[in-house]
């Protein structure tokens, strides 16, 4: 394995402008979210889907789309899927409504070249529960990883207590849901980019891949406590991130190569899940490196001063 030559304390020595770094990144990402909020999908404010295929022969999306506003559908979100289909998104409609949207799409097309795929509805309550429900997971992860970490580290209460790497975990968490957030709440205003269901399974995702790189990482500076490597806390985080970064790298790389891969070779409904995936592994690489530890030498540090004082 190729392995990268770093300075043990270069990160910890330079801790406060790589954690200036992730703050300006959080602003920058809370800045669009507060501005022009989230635009949400029908999955979570109620709606309906409508897919169909032409496979023999596949009118434009113009056309499709003018079809669309024909029958009386309102804002409609038209996207191509796959080679001969399109996937219709609108708010809820009536039965009647589907059956003349049905009827005009399918208008002038032989029978063999028009298909139904799939029509599914939900309503604004079922999106409002499935709003909640994906925030007390989110949530949820949160505190349970805070608790996982906490006894994992139990032996490892000193010269940090052990909750205190929960805690310094879920910062980075937070670091890495939100930049994720704030790019897509950007998207949505300029671009119509939505955030449905998928998206919320790409952010379960990457607080999965970052947490589990973060505890690479601290699991590391556990054993390095227990054996006494490293003159001082700083330096044995420094040497413990040394030893890591080549893995940490490495790996998320790899990953990233496959979801870029995926954005611009795999089919338009799967382009946003590689893009959320894609900013969060690379700022959760960055925050398992270059925040989660500094944050811990910070906590040490000001800890070390208090008690001075």
């Amino acid at each position: 394995m190729v392995k990268l030559k770093i300075n043990n304390m270069f990160i910890i020595r330079h801790k406060n402008i790589f954690i200036l770094i992730s703050l300006i990144l959080v602003i920058l990402s809370v800045v669009p979210i507060f501005l022009y909020g989230l635009n949400l999908s029908s999955d979570f404010r109620g709606g309906t889907i409508l897919e169909v295929a032409y496979p023999l022969d596949t009118p434009s999306k113009e056309e499709v789309a003018s079809r669309v506003l024909s029958s009386g559908v309102e804002s409609p979100v038209i996207q191509t899927f796959g080679d001969h289909g399109y996937l219709i998104k609108s708010k809820p409609l009536t039965e009647n409504q589907r059956s003349s949207l049905i009827a005009v799409l399918g208008q002038d097309q032989a029978v063999e070249n028009f298909q139904v795929k799939r029509f599914s509805s939900i309503g604004p309550s079922v999106g409002a529960e499935l709003a909640s429900k994906g925030l007390v997971a989110l949530f949820g992860v949160a505190l349970l990883i805070i608790i996982f970490i906490a006894f994992a580290f139990r032996k490892v209460s000193r010269p940090v207590s052990s909750w205190k790497y929960g805690l310094m975990a879920v910062i980075a968490l937070v670091h890495d849901v939100t930049i994720p957030l704030g790019v897509f709440a950007y998207l949505g205003h300029f671009y119509g980019k939505e955030i449905d269901a998928l998206f919320l399974t790409a952010l379960l995702t990457i607080m999965a891949l970052s947490v589990s790189d973060t505890i690479v990482v601290f699991d590391r500076i556990r054993e390095n406590l227990k054996n006494k490597l490293g003159g001082s806390f700083q330096e044995t985080v420094g040497l413990s991130l040394s030893e890591t970064i080549t893995r940490s790298l490495i790996t998320s790389l790899t990953v990233i190569f496959v979801l870029i891969s995926l954005f611009f070779f795999g089919g338009s409904t799967t382009k946003d899940f590689a893009l959320v995936l894609t900013i969060g592994m690379f700022f959760g690489t960055y925050s398992s490196i270059c925040l989660a530890s500094p944050l811990l030498v910070t906590v040490y540090n000001w800890q070390e001063k208090k008690k001075l004082n």
